[in-house]
């Protein structure tokens, strides 16, 4: 792949440069238009700043949630330009379409170093479509913006999109440093872990994760098992798991699973168990063995912290992928913090897969130095990690 040196090499200053990135941030609940975790933005900014200290007119681009293709108020990335010219230190010009008037003329009076914000890309079918032709009509108009193309949005290199896989095609194109410094990240974790290697896997369903758990399960020392999956695989052992998350379908699956790990594959010996979904609910600590039928289990429980906690301890690489509960409400949050501090102590290489889990280390409040590596993509980590060709990566290799 050419990367971002390679076309700082040859020069930007007064060309139009387009750049994917991974601005998918997510707002508060509670009040729309803030965003309440800007850590995707803020993964960019070397990216962007390179290029603009080096004269290029740059031109972001990116998705935000799932608009159906077509212009939603909801889904604007009008608070994501605000947000990333106070992180720039200088303003970014918003378009308020993607390939219309507004972002051709944008473009167009764009100075030396100035930077423009396109709308949401979703909010043209042409973006995420399955028939070439749409798909690569898009990718035209987009490409008549700039002169060269940089993608830095790891998030979304594992789909097949106008944006990441067919400007590609119709432009110079260049990798940023944050897609390098994931897949060779990624890499080192999936080719070549130093032992002893612990995975830790959370979330809500097994059939997201199986296909990961298939391709790691040879490689580890340890697979740890938490989050609503874990409960599938409990049910598998023989244990009711009362009102928690459960996909009958796959418990089968499940006990194949625990029989080929011969031991490796560890499982909350408690949970902590609720009468709902809800911060105020009644709730304690359970064995694993005797979840009542009346109860969810939204964590694991301080006996399967301490045991994952001392899994982890000898670890000397760890990749985590998916919360140990629902760390979002305060009395279920504890696992997943244990969990994440006894991976900050580890003498060896750490990586966070991502999602809900660089989420929860940003939320809980936890130093995000203390890992080795915090990985933008959640979905495109876990399907390298399976082996899959991501069609953002396969793009610029060509």
């Amino acid at each position: 792949m050419k990367t971002l040196d390679d076309l700082l090499g040859e020069g930007v200053s007064g060309r139009r440069v387009l750049v994917r990135a991974d601005l998918n941030v997510p707002f508060d609940k509670n009040n729309p238009g803030v965003i309440s975790d800007d850590g995707r933005a803020r993964a960019v900014l070397p990216t962007l700043i390179a290029l603009r200290d080096a004269g290029a007119r740059v031109i972001v681009m990116s998705h935000l949630g799932r608009p159906k293709g077509e212009p939603d108020p909801k889904f604007t990335l009008a608070p994501v330009a605000t947000r990333l010219g106070e992180l720039l230190g200088s303003p970014v010009a918003f378009a308020e379409d993607t390939v219309g008037a507004s972002a051709s003329a944008a473009a167009e009076a764009l100075a030396d170093g100035q930077v423009l914000l396109l709308e949401n890309l979703r909010f043209n079918k042409g973006e995420t479509s399955k028939d070439d032709a749409e798909r690569g009509a898009f990718a035209d108009e987009l490409a008549k913006l700039a002169d060269f193309y940089v993608d830095d949005a790891f998030g979304a290199v594992h789909r097949k999109h106008a944006s990441v896989y067919d400007v590609a095609a119709r432009l110079p194109h260049y990798a940023g440093g944050l897609v390098l410094t994931e897949v060779d990240v990624l890499k080192k974790v999936s080719e070549s872990p130093e032992q002893p290697y612990v995975v830790v896997l959370g979330g809500s369903k097994v059939s997201d994760k199986l296909a990961v758990i298939q391709a790691l399960l040879p490689k580890v020392d340890k697979l740890l098992v938490g989050g609503g999956m874990c409960f599938t695989f409990l049910k598998a052992q023989g244990y009711e798991v009362g009102k928690s998350l459960l996909e009958d379908e796959m418990v089968s699956v499940c006990a194949d699973l625990l029989a080929q790990a011969d031991g490796r594959i560890v499982l909350p010996v408690d949970v902590v168990a609720a009468t709902e979904f809800s911060a105020d609910a009644t709730h304690d600590v359970v064995d694993a063995s005797a979840i009542p039928a009346d109860r969810l289990g939204l964590d694991i429980g301080p006996r399967s912290t301490a045991l994952f906690a001392d899994a982890i301890a000898g670890a000397k690489t760890v990749f985590w992928n998916g919360p140990m509960g629902v760390f979002e409400l305060a009395p279920f949050a504890a696992g997943t913090r244990g969990v994440a501090e006894a991976i900050t102590k580890i003498d060896g290489f750490s990586v966070v897969g991502g999602g809900d889990s660089a989420a929860a280390v940003r939320t809980l409040g936890l130093d995000e130095s203390a890992f080795g590596h915090i990985s933008t993509g959640g979905g495109a980590s876990l399907e390298y990690l399976e082996g899959k060709t991501l069609p953002g990566v396969a793009a610029l290799e060509k």
